[in-house]
């Protein structure tokens, strides 16, 4: 198992995207392209860079100062505990509702009410959970 953010990691997650259509055909059916950058709330940088064309995930690893669509970050236990269980439409709405995922980058209310974007990155972070992390 890889450790959260490692471009082992990032590249892990893509695989899974790109594999998984509920996520990949779902966005290019909408033309979905955009940097994301993910990582720890308490540092200023990313960690992670994620870069979608058309849907699919074409380039993953270490965060190299790209410009991001979307930069989401947490606490790294809070981080895990969603590698681990996985979490829900519910569960992703009271985690931005209290805090525990900032988008620095992006805009979650509008995105989170459009079920073409919403349905496909809560199925993201259920990718997150099925490839685990250290």
């Amino acid at each position: 198992m890889a450790e959260l953010f490692s471009a082992t990691w990032m590249n892990e997650l893509k695989d899974a995207w790109n594999a998984e259509p509920d996520v990949k055909d779902k966005l290019a059916d909408i033309g979905f392209d955009s940097v994301i950058t993910c990582g720890f709330k308490d540092e200023d940088t990313p960690r992670g860079v994620f870069i979608v064309k058309q849907g699919e995930c074409v380039e993953a690893g270490d965060y190299a100062g790209q410009d991001p669509d979307w930069d989401m970050r947490a606490a790294h236990k809070d981080w895990m505990k969603w590698v681990e269980k996985g979490i829900g439409m519910a569960g992703m709405g009271t985690a931005v509702a209290m805090g525990k995922l900032k988008f620095k980058k992006g805009d979650y209310g509008s995105m989170i009410k459009d079920p073409r974007m919403a349905g496909p990155f809560v199925k993201s972070f259920g990718l997150m959970q099925k490839i685990g992390a250290e």
